[in-house]
């Protein structure tokens, strides 16, 4: 009975029962496989102009998603677009969430003064708005897949900084953590060893959500001409492109958005799943 109990309450199967989380996860497995398989998926070269076939509406000529205003095939644009938007999304993520784990655990752990001189440099990055601060950084840093990663990676700091010291700041003062004290762990084992792993599940939620905010901050930079640069293929260059042509091809910016937006949900669902799992307070 105890050993029934414990496997329907192990995480596998309370993310199994929750159904949103399920095709949140669905729609992620599916493009991380076109990102791994983009090359066998792509029917045509990404970067292959013909002119004389541009705005193709979907399904001609053997394109499934049409062409762009260059002719290139939107379907092989959109294939090989999700390894720049995903790879840009997940870097953003590593970059920010390994800078903010760092500084809340420091901030969290040592208290005082640096706690104080941490948060308000924290502070005083997230009084700019989320995509300001991303454009100014791109701005100093100019373009490429590199500098995109490092510029949402730094303005997604502050969210993980703040998540990780408020954990820190409860797990510290625990029972374990005073009798590891008393026993005279060194403060690495203490940080390291008890607190950090005790701290991983809102972290975790939080990168999982993040990954979904990251690829809205990708496209709004292509969309602004801030990111990654034509002719490389992303999906916010593809949105770019298509929206002055709304009213002659608006498939080109539908089919681009749709993709942004279905891969975010999917995060934010399975993110939601996440937190429900890892959350003590959701137990059933």
């Amino acid at each position: 009975m105890i050993k029934k109990e414990r496997r329907a309450n192990n995480a596998w199967n309370k993310l199994k029962r929750n159904k949103t989380a399920i095709i949140g996860l669905v729609i992620i497995c599916a493009m991380v496989l076109m990102v791994i398989f983009a090359k066998f998926l792509a029917p045509y070269d990404p970067n292959a102009l013909d002119l004389g076939n541009a705005f193709m509406k979907p399904g001609g000529e053997g394109h499934i998603f049409g062409t762009d205003e260059f002719g290139r095939d939107l379907f092989s644009r959109i294939v090989y677009g999700s390894r720049i938007s995903i790879l840009v999304a997940a870097g953003a993520t590593v970059v920010g969430g390994v800078i903010g784990l760092l500084l809340g655990l420091v901030s969290g752990y040592m208290g005082g003064i640096v706690d104080s001189v941490i948060m308000r440099v924290m502070d005083g990055m997230m009084a700019f708005p989320f995509v300001l601060l991303s454009i100014l950084l791109m701005t100093i840093l100019g373009s490429g897949v590199f500098n995109v990663i490092l510029a949402i990676g730094i303005s997604n700091v502050p969210r993980f900084a703040r998540i990780v010291r408020g954990q820190v700041l409860v797990v510290k003062n625990e029972e374990y953590c005073n009798a590891v004290r008393v026993i005279g762990a060194s403060h690495t084992r203490l940080l390291l060893g008890h607190i950090f792993p005790n701290s991983l599940s809102p972290i975790i939620v939080q990168a999982t959500l993040n990954i979904a905010g990251s690829i809205i901050s990708e496209a709004t930079l292509s969309f602004l001409g801030l990111g990654i640069s034509p002719p490389t293929a992303s999906w916010g260059n593809i949105l770019r492109g298509g929206k002055d042509y709304l009213s002659t091809a608006p498939h080109i910016a539908m089919i681009s958005g749709f993709f942004i937006l279905i891969t975010v949900l999917g995060f934010n669902l399975f993110g939601d799943g996440i937190r429900d799992v890892l959350d003590p307070k959701m137990k059933k």
